[in-house]
């Protein structure tokens, strides 16, 4: 009974240090845990697998550092699918705090593709007052986007010059950690019958599954289980993959810790009671 009594009162930092081991161990070494792809994200896969090479997507990067660990893999993911299948991407972003992270993202992935800057992509940057960008786009990128991020007049970047509004795009994916893929449906979707995909948060994937159930959105992808699905698909292993790994083993831990718990509880009940 001892060992019990020690058991329920353990210090609470060996926990602590078996999660940490939990976390790093599989992002150092990836172990390679199955994840099976679901067909929200299988859908998002397809439609970028069925446009014809030379079609443009727009990629709009929508989210800030507070949820780049769970968005940034989707993103990156969908850049390399993009470029491995020729198609142009046009890179947008409608969160003040999206900017860094996307030009992050678009940079390093189009160097690893050998992307040429202005005909295989470009990036136009932020631009304040997201609902009215999104419907500015729906008659010409130009009243919103004069310019790219690097102030290049929009006209003279040769992957710009025959694209002027949603006619001309395939699929816009909108990677956010708040509503803009609300307004994506609502104004690009419903206004222009635009195709959208979405990546969201865990947290967030909830609220968008009735969407897909109206054909509103084309496809989706939900928090890092998401990403690591679309990794899988595109046969690309990278954080999304690793990530899980991590969660998994993490959350195996907490399953253990929790049913010891209760079984050194109910052991120690039962010796008290014997004892009385």
């Amino acid at each position: 009974m001892n060992i019990i009594e020690k058991f329920l009162h353990i210090d609470r930092r060996y926990i602590f240090i078996l999660v940490a081991v939990g976390v790093i161990v599989p992002l150092l070494f990836p172990l390679g845990l199955a994840v099976t792809t679901s067909p929200p994200v299988e859908n998002v896969y397809n439609e970028i697998e069925s446009l014809e090479p030379g079609t443009p997507v727009l990629v709009s990067v929508d989210y800030d550092p507070s949820t780049q660990p769970e968005l940034s893999p989707m993103t990156t993911a969908i850049l390399r699918h993009c470029f491995a299948r020729d198609l142009p991407v046009i890179i947008t972003v409608l969160h003040p705090g999206g900017p860094g992270l996307a030009l992050e993202i678009s940079d390093r992935i189009s160097k690893e593709a050998g992307a040429v800057y202005g005909e295989d992509y470009v990036f136009l940057g932020y631009k304040v007052g997201s609902s009215a960008v999104i419907l500015s786009i729906g008659q010409d990128f130009r009243v919103s986007f004069p310019a790219d991020y690097f102030n290049t007049p929009i006209d003279k970047i040769p992957l710009m010059k025959d694209i002027k509004n949603y006619n001309d795009i395939g699929l816009v994916v909108t990677l956010s950690g708040s509503t803009f893929p609300d307004m994506w449906v609502a104004y690009g979707h419903e206004r222009y019958g635009q195709k959208v995909a979405a990546g969201v948060t865990a947290v967030m994937a909830a609220d968008y599954y009735p969407f897909l159930q109206t054909g509103q959105l084309v496809g989706l992808l939900g928090g890092l289980k998401g990403a690591a699905e679309y990794e899988k698909l595109i046969e690309r292993p990278d954080e999304g993959l690793k990530g899980m790994d991590a969660q998994t083993i993490v959350h195996l831990l907490i399953v253990v810790f929790i049913v010891l718990g209760n079984v050194a509880y109910i052991l120690g009940q039962r010796a008290k009671r014997r004892e009385a």
